[in-house]
């Protein structure tokens, strides 16, 4: 089916590319890897101030690579073509409605504090991370660093040759989105070593999903540094772990505009700022609405 025959085609051609830029890395601080497109970027870290010896050691761990599948796949995204409709069935609003009352003391209590309403907190649970069941299988460090180092001429076109054909945009549409998505990737990357270095963690560990979104809350790493919070006061800011999801939503929307009894336009517009999309602030206040049953 031809179908199927250009699917085959596009990941024939992201394992070659894989092949081609994903080679053995030497052990130690200094290890120079073969075909090394981090290069650039190593210095441009440390000429921003992260230490020299720890970024080398970190760059040349055998589980730091380029990830050409999901950073491919970043690139032909689209809100418009995602099927939001499944979050509002009957099936997907009665597993938010258990969430929901099993959950009840820790939506609550983000509630109180950031008096942003629990259900639109169930909703974005569940449109992120189908409530804290998936929060993504790739790595953020590989992920943002692969972004990052998009920002080399010839890294950049060994990614427009893997993007399907027939989902792609023109070539100068791409040259215009990679040279500013390679910049954002380099300030979610720095936010990303901040974050690990903050709470102890190794960054190679760091799960998310194809485009760096880190937890049960999709947070990308600029809003943990800056909205994430400690929701079960452990001392820890852990995505992964429910009670700081729901309070890091909670107070990501209470930081851009969300109060108790706002109108409609103004719930919408905090939402907006969580994800720009239409498509996605509609999904949220219908999931939040049928929870109230």
């Amino acid at each position: 089916m031809p179908r199927a025959s250009q699917a085959c085609r596009y990941w024939i051609a992201c394992i070659l590319l894989a092949v081609a830029i994903m080679s053995p890395w030497e052990p130690g601080p200094a290890a120079q890897p073969k075909n090394d497109h981090f290069s650039a970027l190593r210095q441009r870290l440390i000429a921003d101030g992260f230490p020299a010896e720890s970024i080398l050691q970190l760059y040349s761990r055998p589980e730091v690579f380029v990830e050409a599948d999901g950073v491919s796949r970043f690139f032909i995204h689209s809100e418009a073509k995602l099927n939001y409709a499944q979050f509002s069935s009957p099936e997907s609003v009665a597993k938010a409605q258990r969430y929901l009352q099993e959950n009840m003391a820790i939506l609550s209590a983000a509630e109180a504090a950031y008096g942003v309403d629990k259900r639109v907190v169930t909703a974005i649970m569940l449109v992120e991370s189908q409530l804290g069941t998936t929060s993504g299988n790739r790595s953020a460090l590989n992920i943002l660093s692969t972004l990052a180092a998009l920002s080399e001429p010839g890294f950049q076109e060994s990614f427009w040759r893997v993007i399907p054909q027939e989902r792609r945009i023109t070539r100068e549409r791409f040259d215009e989105r990679v040279q500013r998505r390679a910049e954002w990737g380099y300030r979610e990357l720095k936010a990303l070593l901040r974050y690990a270095q903050r709470e102890g963690i190794d960054p190679t560990a760091i799960a998310s999903s194809y485009a760096g979104a880190v937890g049960y809350a999709q947070f990308m790493p600029t809003n943990i540094l800056a909205y994430a919070q400690d929701g079960d006061q452990d001392g820890r800011v852990d995505l992964l772990v429910h009670a700081d999801a729901v309070a890091s939503i909670a107070n990501y929307l209470k930081r851009h505009g969300w109060q108790p009894g706002i109108s409609r336009e103004k719930q919408e517009k905090a939402i907006h700022a969580y994800n720009p999309s239409s498509y996605y602030v509609d999904a949220i206040l219908k999931v939040a609405e049928l929870l109230k049953g």
